[in-house]
């Protein structure tokens, strides 16, 4: 994740606190318990269409958080505000250069080894050296310990820090979790919950930490596995083969709400479906073509028949649950295929016989890429063809793994791309935005696209700016959003899940850093 101001501001000194001590002791995880069967038992079975390919945090795509097995120094509440996760408090006395945590007396890993300074700095200092990870961005200097207190010293001032590490690539490992290489072979984190078993991609089974600091969980056994088809997830979900099932399509959603035994929870989200756009592709660099495909897109029509909800039309790349970051006062995106036709011959394109549009002989010929882990991708990806086909843009749909959209970027070969990109992984937003429009670019953000008042806003916000200030500066940045369009909006998100009447309490987590298991209940 890269930022303008960020970027390639890591000092010497950052790369000599990679040298720590590697705990040798060996992980003793204590003997499983085995899970009741019979309709779930009292074992939680969670299904998502979620894979896990590797154990480290940073590629772990917030699992093992979500899961409450692993912490961060800091996390949020519901409501998106920073809050105590390892760390039982933080604090900088210097306006942002330094930061001081401060870690519990008592707490222990899951192999029984306790939770020291050393160990969190070591985990620290791992994370600020993955690519994936948005500590590797920031002005990091070093980072100490003394006791259970933990220094990170920056090299200019970061008020955004803690916000960074409730991120999950910074979720703290036990020393004994690395090989000697520095892999990561074992999850032994500090949450609620410890590690049973692991079958990648798919299964994961957790059961109540004894050792936890804070209350135990009611719920004592968790069962997850990854379940690809939305349409199995549903069965599951009515059959009572799942207690809470994530990523329903409509046809799923409708099953349950027809069905007894389970009840649909939704949250809106602070991510928008969008169309990535090469902005130095040799047809859409033109703004107008950009523009056109924009206008291209029926976003009311699209969102009330494959989301079901006509009200998820994006009309901004910023959704309303960024009350800060969505601007009422801005001109909405709208649908008009004639202006679309228009700007089109504008930039020099004409309609052939067939009514396509083509230059210099050439058709109008872009290609889409998508994924299907979010079910509503590639149903969406079909409804745009057919919209942008009215405009005169032969789209080809390439439905394949998330994957390609990251790898086609690096290699400038991704023309168009349909994603869901979620603004506030970290809990700050800014922190997300900026890398959404970081002049390098980002896979899941802006793409050869770069605008120097929008570098300098998002300098100044990352600085500190506030009040009317950062009112101004977060204008600048959502207008040139809206008028350039390196990012189209389509649809906004709402997340689903079905749950089991066996359950009480269950909350969905609109920023989804956990799934906060640890607060659920069994029915009486």
């Amino acid at each position: 994740m890269g930022m303008e101001g960020w970027r390639g501001t890591r000092s010497g000194a950052a790369a000599a606190t990679a040298v720590m001590l590697l705990a040798t002791a060996a992980c003793g995880v204590g003997e499983r318990r085995e899970a009741a069967g019979g309709g779930g038992g009292d074992t939680l079975r969670v299904v998502s269409p979620m894979e896990v390919h590797d154990l480290a945090p940073a590629t772990s795509d917030a699992l093992f958080t979500r899961l409450e097995v692993t912490e961060t120094l800091v996390t949020s509440d519901l409501q998106g505000e920073l809050a105590p996760g390892l760390a039982e408090s933080w604090e900088s006395p210097d306006g942002g250069r330094t930061w001081e945590f401060a870690l519990p007396d008592g707490a222990t890993f899951h192999d029984g080894t306790p939770v020291t300074g050393e160990a969190v700095a070591e985990a620290l200092t791992r994370a600020a050296e993955e690519a994936a990870s948005p500590l590797a961005d920031t002005p990091l200097q070093e980072i100490t310990c003394e006791g259970q207190d933990v220094t990170v010293r920056m090299s200019s001032p970061s008020l955004t820090l803690p916000a960074v590490l409730t991120h999950y690539s910074t979720s703290v490992l036990a020393p004994a979790s690395y090989d000697e290489s520095g892999a990561v072979t074992e999850v032994i984190g500090t949450g609620p919950y410890r590690i049973d078993s692991i079958e990648l991609p798919a299964s994961i089974t957790t059961t109540a930490y004894d050792g936890w600091r804070g209350e135990q969980p009611e719920v004592e056994r968790v069962s997850f596995q990854a379940v690809s088809r939305p349409e199995t997830r549903a069965l599951m979900a009515v059959g009572d083969q799942a207690d809470v099932a994530f990523g329903l399509e409509p046809a799923g959603r409708q099953r349950v709400d027809a069905a007894d035994g389970a009840t649909m929870e939704s949250t809106l989200q602070p991510r928008t479906i969008l169309m990535k756009v090469d902005a130095e592709h040799p047809v859409l660099r033109d703004v107008r073509v950009r523009q056109a495909l924009s206008m291209g897109l029926d976003r009311e029509s699209m969102a009330d028949a494959v989301l079901r909800e006509g009200e998820l039309a994006a009309t901004q790349l910023l959704p309303p649950s960024l009350e800060q970051w969505n601007d009422p006062g801005l001109e909405p995106l709208e649908h008009d295929v004639a202006a679309a036709r228009a700007l089109l011959e504008e930039a020099g394109w004409s309609a052939g016989a067939d009514g396509m549009m083509q230059r210099d002989g050439e058709p109008l010929r872009l290609t889409l890429t998508t994924y299907p882990d979010r079910p509503e991708l590639p149903a969406l990806a079909t409804t745009i063809q057919a919209g942008l086909r009215e405009i005169g843009d032969d789209l080809r749909v390439d439905v394949t793994n998330s994957s390609e959209i990251s790898s086609r970027h690096a290699d400038d070969s991704l023309e168009l791309g349909l994603l869901a990109r979620h603004f506030a992984l970290v809990s700050d937003p800014l922190v997300t935005v900026a890398d959404t429009f970081a002049p390098d670019g980002a896979d899941f953000g802006a793409m050869n696209w770069r605008d120097d008042e929008v570098g300098a806003a998002l300098d100044e916000l990352l600085a500190g700016a506030s009040g009317a200030r950062a009112e101004e500066l977060r204008a600048v940045v959502t207008t040139t959003a809206q008028e350039e369009l390196p990012l189209i909006p389509v649809a906004w998100y709402r997340m689903n899940a079905a749950v089991s009447e066996r359950v009480d309490g269950f909350v969905i987590d609109p920023l989804e850093s956990s799934w906060r298991i640890s607060e659920v209940s069994w029915a009486r």
